[in-house]
């Protein structure tokens, strides 16, 4: 294909000390003025004219043949490198595949026209061996490149030759470059790429990226007072630069030009700043972004084609955005409540306010909020590139209640009353609200049935809150009972099991005739007839008692019954023996003639009825056994069943 371009004539210039006996340029480049770099797309790419080779579609060319791609893989049972991108990382990128034919010959060639007069550039190319070291049994021909600028005519004006380009055990990219310089007889220009290698087994390769660079002296720029070719500063500042640029020897009569760039837009001349030393203002409504300032260089007579210029590296002056900061509070704060500050908009933050008070946090709280906490809070709020903003958020503070009660704790008997009062707001609620008659009022009746703590909560005319509590101890009657009736045989003692459970003041046993230790809840009674003793409790701050009752019945001793009638009529139905409910450890059995147990019973008070197992026995003698389990002998007899 055609590169176009002003006229041009190659031959080395070998005096000069910027690109003497170089390859690539040791000096300043500028621009490229042809950048071939095979476009890009979807697999395959298109043919291409500048090439003796056959063009093949499939991403495996074989020998004398090339393809455009942007990737290859497994190629010749994964012999080559399978390659993802182009040079520059792009994966949509193109680049030229090339099987070198079997006899050394040219596999790229292109006409190059109207380069610059008078001027050296840099051509350059990336190349790359995809054979692997082990293929080939580790014997593969290596790539082995001259490259030939010729005029149009076919007269040979610069060769070079890359020499053998080694396998690598990973796929990569290698510049290849040499210098030229023009003279004012040539325009017109045959770039021919040969391959020197044998083809067979290896010499394959990848091509990208074709360059060619005017290369001229060596330019430093510099900023004053800058260590680093970068500086920045936060918007809205006022800043003043000098940029200057050291040229080394080289052009008989250079021409100087400045260039600016805005935020990776292309450069452009800043007209009438044509010296080594360039001053630039910014204002406080000067733009956020990246500006960039180059020196350019050429001789007088190629200075009005930006082609035949060379450029300094780039000095960079940002101009960073201030963080959008937002601070807020929860103001106003009632007294003895939370202030809660908060800031966002930035990475860091740095608090300042009343009572000395600092903080790094963005959300930073004062707990129980004092009178001197109140005032101005202000935050330095700093983004990421070190710009800050300052900002402020005034907290109110509001006065809280003080709640009062008419007492904190008092004691009712269960059953009465009390009057809560409160004071110090404008609202109350008191709280829980059960057994009280006005629970939203500022002085309520209580009736609590048990001790309970009601609080208040108090609220002024700012909404703010303070709260209290009274004590309520409510004194309920004790509950007493004197125990279970006691059944005693006569001369016998026994002890009562009285007990009280709740508060009392004291309590008494009445009568006290046949009792032993009467004040104890646990005294000894031993009376000759059947008797009565209360119990009574009298619960603390008179209020009030209660009694139980516990019966005493005293038997003089067992009778057992000689017969019985089992037959309904409501008389001597039943077998019952009276007195042993003084025994309540007594076990009794009954037998049949026959010697079957067909009642019994033990440490109960069950009358027999004549039945076992649901049937009614028939008449006639039966035997007892009664043991009372107290150390006396067993009682045994017999008796009557009639019906």
């Amino acid at each position: 294909m055609q590169l176009h371009f002003k006229s041009f004539l190659l031959f080395l210039f070998l005096a000069s000390g910027y690109y003497a006996n170089a390859q690539t340029c040791s000096g300043s480049l500028g621009d490229p003025i042809i950048n071939f770099n095979f476009g890009s797309g979807a697999n395959p790419g298109s043919p291409l004219p500048a090439t003796n080779y056959t063009y093949t579609s499939n991403d495996c060319p074989v020998d004398g043949s090339y393809t455009v791609r942007t990737n290859t893989s497994n190629c010749f049972g994964n012999t080559w490198h399978s390659i993802s991108s182009d040079h520059t990382g792009n994966a949509n990128g193109y680049f030229m595949l090339i099987n070198a034919s079997v006899q050394p010959s040219t596999f790229y060639i292109d006409t190059v026209k109207g380069l610059c007069p008078n001027t050296t550039y840099e051509f350059g190319a990336w190349i790359m061996n995809v054979i692997l070291p082990s293929a080939c049994n580790g014997n593969a021909n290596q790539p082995n490149i001259t490259f030939s600028i010729e005029k149009t005519d076919g007269t040979v004006l610069q060769t070079n030759t890359t020499g053998n380009i080694p396998s690598t055990a990973s796929p990569i990219w290698v510049q290849k470059a040499f210098l030229f310089t023009t003279t004012n007889a040539v325009s017109d220009v045959v770039l021919r790429m040969v391959n020197n290698a044998p083809g067979g087994c290896g010499n394959d390769l990848a091509l990208d990226d074709i360059t060619f660079r005017p290369c001229g002296p060596s330019l430093t720029p510099t900023i004053t007072n800058t260590a680093s070719q970068t500086t920045d500063f936060c918007q809205g500042e006022i800043k003043s630069f000098i940029f200057s640029c050291t040229v080394s020897a080289g052009y008989i009569n250079p021409v100087y030009q400045w260039q600016k760039s805005f935020n990776g837009n292309n450069f452009t001349d800043i007209l009438g700043e044509n010296t080594t030393m360039l001053q630039v203002q910014y204002g406080i409504n000067s733009f956020v972004g990246n500006y960039r300032y180059r020196l350019q260089v050429s001789e007088a007579g190629n200075f009005a084609s930006v082609q035949c210029r060379v450029s300094s590296d780039p000095l960079t002056v940002t101009i960073k955005t201030f963080p959008v900061a937002i601070v807020s509070s929860n103001s106003p704060v009632c007294e003895k409540a939370t202030i809660l500050l908060n800031s966002s908009g930035g990475i860091n933050y740095d608090w300042q306010g009343p009572a000395n008070f600092s903080s790094t946090s963005n959300q930073p709280t004062i707990q129980n909020a004092q009178p001197q906490n109140a005032g101005m809070y202000i935050v330095k709020v700093s983004a990421a590139n070190s710009c800050f903003v300052m900002d402020s958020t005034n907290v109110v503070l509001n006065p809280a209640p003080i709640a009062a009660v008419s007492f904190k704790t008092d004691t009712i008997c269960a059953g009465s009353s009390i009057l809560l009062a409160a004071s110090g707001g404008s609202s109350y609620q008191w709280s829980p609200a059960t057994y009280l008659s006005t629970p939203q009022q500022q002085n309520t009746l209580a009736i609590p049935l048990n001790s309970i703590i009601y609080n208040v909560k108090v609220t002024n005319s700012f909404g703010c809150i303070d709260s209290a509590s009274v004590d309520v101890k409510v004194i309920k009657v004790p509950v007493v009972n004197a125990g279970a009736d006691v059944i005693t045989v006569l001369g016998k003692t026994n002890q009562l099991m009285g007990s009280i459970s709740g508060d009392y003041a004291g309590f008494t046993w009445s009568p006290i005739d046949f009792l032993l230790n009467a004040t104890t809840l646990n005294p000894v009674v031993n009376p000759p007839t059947d008797f009565q003793y209360i119990l009574t409790a009298v619960a603390p701050n008179n209020c009030g008692s209660s009694t139980d009752t516990v019966q005493v019945k005293i038997i003089k001793g067992i009778f057992i019954p000689n017969a019985f009638s089992p037959n309904g009529d409501g008389k001597n139905d039943t077998w019952n023996i009276p007195g042993l409910e003084a025994y309540p450890l007594h076990t009794l059995v009954v037998f049949n003639r026959y010697g079957q147990v067909v009642f019994q019973r033990k440490k109960t008070f069950v009358p027999w009825n004549g039945f076992f197992k649901g049937q009614l026995l028939p008449a006639g003698a039966y035997t007892y056994l009664i043991d009372l389990n107290n150390g006396t002998p067993v009682l045994k007899g017999s008796f009557l069943l009639i019906k």
